[in-house]
């Protein structure tokens, strides 16, 4: 029961990936007609360490069962999720994830690309089908060729947008959509700093909140900076150069996809009616946020991420263009392990997306 409540705790998906870990990925003979291929390539991970030690694999394909769909995998990101899995880092992650090496094999969390088989039950979809999702709820394993996931983990891709795109979106667009608004409360022509706002999630809170009429703030480093002017920043900052909470500038709401500073410290960067909401960042520090909402800071929140809830709302917004994801690539599959510590550096700009198996 203590076990059960330390990962309730800990499942804000800022402090652990949002995924069920107790169950093993089932390899089985691939039962239904699907162009004579019963294999597919996945990259596969059986121990904890340096990325450079994925392999990628021929495997025996996935058969959907009840409720699940099978996705041929066309494009897939890589996230602090996979980064986790891979190393065992932080350590507290080795709980879920397996204690002495990974209980899921294959990576990966967000796909996009079409459904070739129904499992039984799962008559919302039909084969052909463009889906796209996080997947981390009921199903993982992204890196891979084929997938079964949940039926209801899926969206249909919206019109206009490559599966590229498509893959690019899920994950950091819920966090960015929820952060500011479920939890943040963003109004219009606020004060926005967005800590990380390099990355997924900062380039989409960017958009939202320009077209709330914000002004924003951005923190990165490197050559991240200049990417960030480019897409619409009124404000850059090097952390490398400066301390966003010790600048002397107050926001109405703090998004944060890094949090390593305590609440104290934090809260110097706050206007008086100020809220700072993390999605992900350092556990140590995540938990003692916990800790201090419980003694009075009640305007710091942690998110706990609903996945895929809004993406059907935000689709017309992202046919017509008026949202758009920044993708870094797109890279091969081969390249996953060199792309795990690339985003593992805090190197990328917006999402790292792969192709698996062409369109």
């Amino acid at each position: 029961m203590r076990q059960k409540k330390f990962r309730t705790m800990l499942q804000a998906r800022s402090l652990l990936p949002h995924a069920k870990l107790t169950s093993r990925v089932r390899f089985v003979s691939f039962a239904v007609h699907l162009d004579g291929m019963k294999h597919m390539k996945a990259i596969f991970c059986d121990r904890y360490g340096a990325p450079e030690q994925l392999r990628l694999v021929n495997l025996p394909a996935p058969v959907p069962r009840r409720g699940q769909v099978l996705v041929r995998v066309h494009a897939t990101t890589v996230n602090d999720y996979d980064w986790s899995m891979v190393t065992g880092r932080p350590r507290i992650y080795r709980l879920f994830f397996g204690l002495l090496r990974p209980r899921r094999p294959i990576p990966g969390m967000e796909l996009a690309g079409t459904i070739k088989a129904l499992g039984p039950g799962a008559s919302q979809w039909k084969v052909g089908d463009a889906v796209f999702g996080d997947v981390s709820n009921g199903g993982l394993g992204t890196f891979a060729e084929f997938v079964a996931v949940p039926a209801t983990e899926l969206r249909r891709i919206p019109d206009g947008l490559s599966f590229e795109q498509a893959a690019a979106l899920p994950h950091a667009l819920e966090l960015a959509y929820q952060g500011l608004f479920d939890v943040g409360r963003l109004q219009h022509g606020e004060r926005v700093l967005l800590n990380g706002g390099g990355g997924g999630v900062g380039t989409f809170a960017l958009q939202l909140a320009k077209q709330r009429g914000c002004t924003v703030w951005g923190v990165d480093t490197g050559p991240k900076l200049e990417a960030m002017t480019a897409l619409g920043f009124d404000h850059v900052i090097d952390y490398r150069q400066q301390d966003f909470t010790r600048m002397g500038e107050r926001f109405d709401l703090v998004l944060d996809t890094r949090t390593k500073r305590s609440a104290g410290e934090l809260a110097r960067a706050l206007t008086p009616n100020g809220r700072y909401v993390t999605v992900g960042g350092d556990p140590g520090r995540l938990i003692a946020l916990l800790f201090a909402r419980w003694f009075g800071r009640s305007n710091m929140r942690i998110l706990s991420l609903k996945s895929n809830k809004d993406l059907d709302e935000l689709a017309p917004m992202l046919s017509s263009g008026e949202l758009k994801p920044v993708i870094d690539g797109p890279y091969p599959l081969s390249d996953a392990p060199r792309l795990i510590r690339y985003f593992g550096e805090g190197r990328h700009t917006g999402k790292v997306v792969m192709v698996i198996s062409p369109s």
